[in-house]
């Protein structure tokens, strides 16, 4: 059985009131229903990284929200580990595309955040000792998010997700707003955790190289309402480099052709 079953998976978005276009006309407007995602059917194994590719809006972050139990689907299920989700689970962590780090928290106290159920202090301090160590934020334990750079910020963020421990990790475009060199050294640590902890992970990107140096298996969807047009097993060794591996180089051609690109760029 797959770690993650998607089956049938349908999303609507309903139509929101709108002014009547004539203010004296009783009569109440209603805009159309929107089909985001459309009989979508998945199976991801334990402790792939799983990488989801589309075209900007068409529902790639409304699959992790719905996965991770944040939104009901309007038809289909999702399982996870054989069980039905329905809502959060503290099994499931989920990094968002927006900064998550409380502002007033150090660095170690937002690592933290998630084991306040360890009672005995010295194995909460070696727990979060030894996520702040694993992304090199080892001199920053007392600094605030308000202190460090982009990239520290979400280092922390990784750490603090990391630290709970958790069955299945979910990552909306773990990279954006950093700069280039950021970006690089930042999935570089995500494969390199993945490699060390083989948790199951989903990322959505938008960034086609990233998924594919990044994936165990890569996922393309299609414009709205999102259909999946390729599901493909990335049987590539590590490090991945596209002038080194033809094979993986073609299918990065292919997938800008089917995202719309004529050109790999």
């Amino acid at each position: 059985m797959s770690h993650i079953r998607i089956d049938n998976l349908t999303k609507v978005y309903m139509g929101r009131r709108s002014r009547p276009r004539n203010i004296h006309d009783p009569e109440e407007h209603f805009g159309d229903n929107i089909l985001v995602l459309n009989d979508i059917t998945l199976g991801f194994e334990e402790g792939e990284m799983v990488c989801i590719l589309g075209p900007s809006g068409c529902g790639k972050s409304t699959l992790l929200r719905i996965i991770a139990g944040f939104e009901p689907p309007t038809n289909g299920t999702v399982r996870v580990g054989g069980q039905v989700v329905s809502a959060p689970s503290d099994q499931s962590i989920f990094v968002f595309q927006q900064g998550g780090l409380f502002p007033w928290m150090t660095v170690y106290e937002n690592v933290g955040l998630g084991l306040r159920h360890i009672r005995d202090a010295a194995t909460k301090h070696e727990r979060i000792q030894e996520y702040v160590e694993m992304v090199e934020l080892e001199a920053f334990e007392d600094y605030y998010p308000h202190q460090l750079s982009g990239g520290m910020q979400r280092r922390v963020e990784l750490a603090r997700a990391l630290a709970v421990n958790p069955d299945l990790l979910i990552m909306d475009e773990p990279f954006s707003g950093l700069d280039f060199l950021t970006h690089m050294k930042m999935r570089e640590e995500v494969v390199n955790m993945h490699e060390f902890l083989r948790k199951t992970t989903l990322v959505v990107t938008h960034d086609i190289d990233d998924a594919l140096i990044m994936g165990d298996r890569i996922v393309v969807l299609s414009g709205r309402p999102s259909a999946v047009k390729l599901m493909h097993a990335l049987n590539f060794p590590r490090p991945r480099d596209f002038e080194k591996n033809p094979g993986l180089s073609r299918l990065r051609s292919e997938i800008f052709l089917m995202l719309g690109v004529p050109y790999a760029v």
